[in-house]
């Protein structure tokens, strides 16, 4: 049986704490959800958080900063990001555009006094872990052809009724 403290297992000690030191600091980095940070938001008031999500809507330059807004699926939550670092954002999500993911950490406030008591996250680091991209919607044809002949349709109703 090997003791933890033994002096002859001193790589067996050593090798026991960076594997625990490995697993806390992995399980410590794992990203958060926008509905967990909602639910939490008093318990997680000033911490340190990691979020990722999908940049949507435009990134606004203000100053030295810039908010942007990160959307996970779920939630959209206002980042405030240091504007270099959002200048890294390429594309964001709208009718033409699929928006970077983005990773980010940060300082979560649950009613941040410098932004109106708004739920933020004040952003330190910020890499984008998927490019976004142009989306060029198709034509649906069986949707155009419904829609020419109900005109008609419309178009043959108002004659008739003319006639009539």
């Amino acid at each position: 049986m090997v003791r933890l403290f033994n002096v002859k297992c001193v790589m067996c000690n050593i090798f026991l704490l960076y594997t625990l030191h490995f697993t806390l600091y992995t399980a410590a980095a794992q990203s958060i959800s926008s509905a967990e940070l909602i639910t939490r938001a008093k318990e997680l008031d000033g911490q340190v958080v990691i979020y990722e999500g999908e940049v949507v809507g435009d990134v606004m330059v203000r100053g030295n900063y810039a908010w942007v807004n990160v959307h996970d699926g779920a939630n959209a939550i206002g980042v405030w990001v240091p504007a270099e670092l959002a200048r890294a954002v390429g594309f964001t999500a709208g009718y033409v555009s699929k928006g970077d993911w983005i990773e980010l950490e940060g300082v979560f406030s649950k009613a941040c006094p410098e932004h109106g008591g708004d739920l933020d996250i004040h952003a330190r680091q910020m890499r984008v872990l998927r490019p976004g991209r142009p989306v060029t919607e198709r034509l649906n044809i069986g949707k155009r052809n419904l829609a020419f002949i109900l005109a008609g349709v419309v178009c043959l109703v108002l004659i008739l009724r003319q006639l009539k």
